[in-house]
């Protein structure tokens, strides 16, 4: 599902009925929770949340112009969707999410690489994401990116 949007309130207001509670509470749970510093736009035809070029005058290796992303939400075909590159960079972040997730869901984890996809909006752990993106700061991510991108 692609909704064109240039603000992410318009990306709200888009969705299917059935869905904008639940992406409203997910923007709101990431909004609130992220440290100081990441900026909220539209990325990706989704939500973003970035590192802005005041921070990362780089920007983003593969778009230079483009800010540097750290968590986009969506609303998919069959899901809602949070990526978050840190799970996708950070071991360590990845194993503790994945040992916290049964502690707040009882379905189990769907995810991918940065991909974690909610077939069921009403078991969206809000309470895991808000913890999950307390956990880094964008210069954390800009350390860990500028590691990864090194190495590649």
């Amino acid at each position: 599902m692609t909704i064109n949007a240039k603000t992410p309130d318009e990306y709200i207001e888009k969705l299917p009925e059935e869905r904008k509670a639940a992406l409203s509470k997910l923007r709101e749970t990431v909004k609130s929770n992220l440290p100081e510093g990441f900026e909220e736009c539209i990325n990706y035809k989704m939500i973003g949340f970035v590192v802005p070029h005041s921070l990362y005058p780089a920007g983003y290796h593969c778009a230079p112009k483009q800010s540097l992303p750290f968590i986009n939400i969506a609303s998919q075909k069959n899901f809602v969707a949070l990526y978050h590159m840190g799970i996708y960079s950070n071991k360590a972040l990845l194993d503790w999410f994945v040992a916290e997730y049964p502690k707040h869901v009882n379905t189990k984890l769907d995810m991918g690489k940065s991909c974690i996809r909610f077939k069921n909006i009403n078991k969206i752990p809000y309470a895991l994401i808000a913890k999950l993106c307390q956990k880094m700061t964008p210069q954390d991510w800009i350390a860990l990116y500028g590691q990864n991108i090194k190495r590649s």
